[in-house]
């Protein structure tokens, strides 16, 4: 489906004069992240940690968590951190045993398995760790949507300590203490923290009151935080959280801790990803398209158990090994998911299920660690809310992926007699029905409750432009000032440009059958730009084959990305295409 245009309009010309110094494409990207004082732009391009960090006491409830810890730390108190299977959650949780253990706290961690467990807390869960000693369990990205589980936790004598940051449901549980940027009244000021962000000022707060309560002495503590952030930074760009005040300050400074991590096995991992020398550094695109797969493939193959113990590992030899484990459960999850996606398509195909508002496709017998990058796939392929469902242990679960204009959670938070478990985020959601004999009608109601809330409403996919620029414009400078928005991510967004009436000087194809464009493009003023366009050779997935196309002289309009191209020393500014449209 063809995206729609849409390029932001130039800042208003009284920011432009406010901020003289700024080139004016570089102007209307900051006041379109809505940075419009000194201080917010100064905050965003040259973030510092000890100026920027919020207090993690900011948290109404972060004292008297706090508080509970020394307690359970003092009294030798069982305490277990209750995690998730995915890479926030396995982050989330080494950032907190691992501070728990450094002020020696009676620690154990409990992650669920993805299949016999399922998310969040469940009562057998419960039951079993009480049953094993535990008086305090504290949960990492997970827990709020778990009411009835912390009132058993709580009647049979443990408290909980909830550190969450998923939607809200309409009740709270009973914990001791929730320490979450979105429930009601809460008096954090940023409200976006991924679970990992959510853990690492709970260890904040637990590094401000604990030594001196406990007798204990830790050297520099602002330095014992900072060797946290590459977990925070791995969190936060797996989740997907947006990398905007406190996320992106964390996942910056993260970055750089990422590149220098103490940890055996990250280490470890990043060594053996980088055998060949691809990368010159690890950043957002490695995380995201390297590490935190690897970490979720734990999870989503067998138990997220290996992520943690590779995390965690204290020998070389233990390290190499769950890189091995975790090195076959990546390829497994590819293969598989790969499998899944053709029997997806080719069932949403023969049962014409894109003709729906929302796709919901279901089949016996697929991976449920899987059906979340399934519905991702499908959801990028019809542009189209997707439910992608299966069967697990007698029940049938699944995972959402949504569009912009559409809030899934907030839809399946009106019809909750349909589930026996849910949660998420507004476009992205995992569920359980109550009993297997109601897909069709789920199916039914999810696409009545989207017909009426999306009636009226423009869906078509929407490529959202930053700024139109020339082809001239696009120098070193300019390119230098783009970098100084870095970490990209959600909401902050590798800025994307609408350069028009460019025309072909080269054309041609590269790689493996043909796949990639490469274009060399001149604006008829002695210009002249190398452009690459990834898959613009797959007419499955961009509509047009355009490496065949496209010819000498066709004058195109195009929205690129500004990156640079390094070979053998050399150095050259280069477009990434994003999208192609014969100039008219």
């Amino acid at each position: 489906m063809q995206k729609k245009w849409v390029v932001l309009p130039p800042a208003p010309q009284e920011f432009l004069e406010q901020f003289p110094s700024i080139h004016s494409v570089g102007a209307s990207l900051l006041y379109h992240r809505g940075l419009k004082t000194q201080e917010t732009i100064d905050k965003f391009l040259s973030p510092d940690y000890s100026r920027d960090m919020h207090d993690p006491f900011l948290f109404k409830d972060m004292r008297r968590a706090v508080t509970r810890i020394i307690t359970a730390i003092k009294q030798k108190e069982k305490i277990v951190v209750h995690g998730d299977y995915d890479a926030d959650g396995v982050t989330a949780s080494t950032i907190l045993v691992s501070c728990l253990n450094r002020l020696g706290a009676v620690t154990d961690v409990f992650l669920p398995h993805r299949e016999i467990d399922g998310y969040g807390l469940n009562m057998d869960t419960v039951r079993l760790l009480a049953s094993d000693s535990a008086k305090l369990i504290i949960t990492c990205d997970c827990g709020v949507s778990n009411t009835e589980e912390v009132a058993l936790a709580q009647s049979l004598g443990v408290d909980v300590i909830i550190t969450d940051h998923h939607s809200i449901p309409a009740k709270l549980p009973p914990a001791y203490a929730i320490v979450h940027p979105k429930i009601e009244n809460e008096t954090y000021p940023d409200k976006t923290l991924s679970g990992g962000g959510v853990a690492f000022k709970l260890m904040q707060g637990l590094m401000r009151m604990a030594p001196e309560a406990l007798g204990i002495t830790i050297e520099n503590i602002e330095s014992y935080e900072k060797w946290m952030l590459d977990l925070v930074a791995i969190s936060s760009v797996a989740d997907m959280v947006p990398l905007l005040g406190e996320s992106r300050l964390l996942t910056k400074y993260g970055l750089t801790v990422l590149n220098k991590t103490r940890r055996l096995g990250l280490k470890t991992m990043l060594t053996r990803l980088n055998a060949q020398g691809r990368f010159k550094e690890f950043g957002v695109q490695q995380i995201g398209f390297q590490i935190a797969p690897r970490i979720n493939a734990a999870g989503r193959m067998k138990h997220a158990n290996t992520a943690y113990q590779l995390l965690m590992a204290e020998t070389q030899a233990e390290a190499e090994a769950l890189m091995d484990e975790l090195e076959k459960s990546n390829t497994d999850r590819q293969k598989t998911s790969a499998r899944m996606f053709e029997e997806a398509v080719e069932l949403i195909e023969k049962n014409q299920l894109a003709r729906k508002m929302v796709i919901v496709v279901y089949k016996d017998g697929w991976a449920p660690g899987l059906v979340g990058l399934i519905a991702s796939r499908i959801k990028d392929r019809y542009e189209k809310p997707t439910f992608v469902m299966t069967q697990n242990h007698g029940e049938i679960m699944g995972s959402g992926r949504g569009i912009d204009a559409w809030n899934m959670i907030a839809a399946i938070q009106k019809m909750p007699e349909l589930f026996g478990k849910f949660g998420g985020h507004p476009q992205a959601c995992g569920l359980t029905l109550a009993s297997p004999d109601l897909l069709e009608s789920f199916a039914l109601r999810i696409n009545e409750r989207a017909e009426e809330e999306l009636k009226g409403v423009d869906v078509s996919p929407v490529l959202s432009i930053d700024a139109e620029l020339s082809l001239r414009q696009v120098d070193w400078e300019f390119y230098d000032f783009t970098r100084q928005f870095e970490p990209f991510g959600q909401h902050n967004s590798s800025p994307l440009f609408l350069i028009r009436k460019v025309t072909i000087q080269d054309v041609r194809a590269l790689g493996k059958d043909g796949q990639h464009l490469k274009l060399k493009v001149h604006d008829g003023a002695g210009t002249t730009r190398g452009v690459i366009g990834f898959c613009f050779g797959d007419e499955e997935k961009k509509g047009v084959n355009w490496c065949t196309a496209l010819k000498l002289g066709d004058i195109l309009d195009i929205v690129v990305e500004v990156e640079v191209n390094e070979w053998n020393g050399n150095r050259e500014l280069q477009l990434i295409l994003k999208d192609v449209r014969f100039t008219h």
